[in-house]
């Protein structure tokens, strides 16, 4: 049995936002961490390791760089680690990513007892969309918003969450479950684990690794084959500090229709 981990090296965003004057992020310059629902999805996985001593694979598509985030999670506790790079990945969307990442798990094997974990969604983009993609190709069931899951035999119970409330499932494996921060406290790196990741191989699957996997489309990959893209990125502009106003009752409320009327406001 294995729990396959997807995540998602990206930008700090509690940091200052570099964008390229083409309109697209500069991540070059800037700190990188790991998705913070992804980590949510480690732990997931990690806490069914611990209940039935499944196998953990991590699997991130990035550049080079994003070795040093799957090490971090090996230190974790994840057994086995995929890096999948190559420059015809580079410029991919949500539909584009989705491809490669199930041709990537195809190739890992996805068994009957198997279950792949997935973050709500990256703080990158926002889109919430790789996850469901990848069931749909892979052609397994899918359960989002989880915030509660318990092993039942071949099958999983979820506590989906909802706007105003929540629904419970059954989901036979494999599948594919999309997990959020109420889900679990993800855990630290241990310093056995640190030590022990410098000696750990991180299996790279480049263009040529995929290409025959039957997922796989050569049009649709990369930022040509992606049906959408980005036509700008920008920083927010900072808000200007706010305006208190002392006093009580009616003086107050005077003086805020005073503040209002000079904005011509009301």
């Amino acid at each position: 049995m294995k729990a396959i981990v997807c995540v998602k090296q990206v930008p700090d965003t509690s940091g200052k936002v570099a964008v390229n004057e083409n309109g697209t992020l500069n991540r070059a310059s800037m700190q990188t961490i790991t998705n913070p629902d992804d980590l949510n999805a480690v732990e997931a996985a990690l806490q069914l390791k611990d209940e039935t001593g499944c196998e953990v694979v991590v699997v991130t598509m990035g550049p080079p760089q994003a070795e040093i985030m799957l090490r971090e999670l090996l230190a974790r506790g994840a057994d086995r680690a995929v890096l999948v790079s190559g420059r015809e990945f580079g410029g991919s969307d949500t539909y584009a990513t989705s491809q490669i990442l199930a041709a990537a798990i195809s190739r890992i094997g996805l068994e009957k007892e198997d279950i792949v974990f997935c973050g709500r969604q990256a703080i990158d983009g926002d889109t919430a969309q790789v996850g469901p993609q990848i069931a749909e190709k892979l052609d397994i069931p899918q359960v989002t918003y989880a915030g509660a899951l318990q092993k039942d035999g071949d099958a999983l119970v979820c506590r989906r969450m909802l706007e105003d409330g929540y629904m419970t499932l059954r989901v036979q494996t494999p599948c594919l479950i999309t997990c959020i921060k109420e889900l679990n406290n993800p855990r630290y790196m241990r310093v056995g684990g640190i030590m022990k990741t410098f000696g750990e191989q991180i299996e790279v699957f480049d263009y040529e690794a995929l290409k025959d996997e039957p997922l796989i489309d050569p049009t649709k990959i990369g930022l040509k084959g992606s049906p959408t893209n980005i036509l700008i990125s920008f920083t927010p502009p900072q808000k200007g500090a706010g305006q208190m106003l002392e006093g009580c009752g009616k003086e107050t409320c005077d003086g805020l229709a005073a503040v209002l009327a000079e904005k011509h406001l009301i």
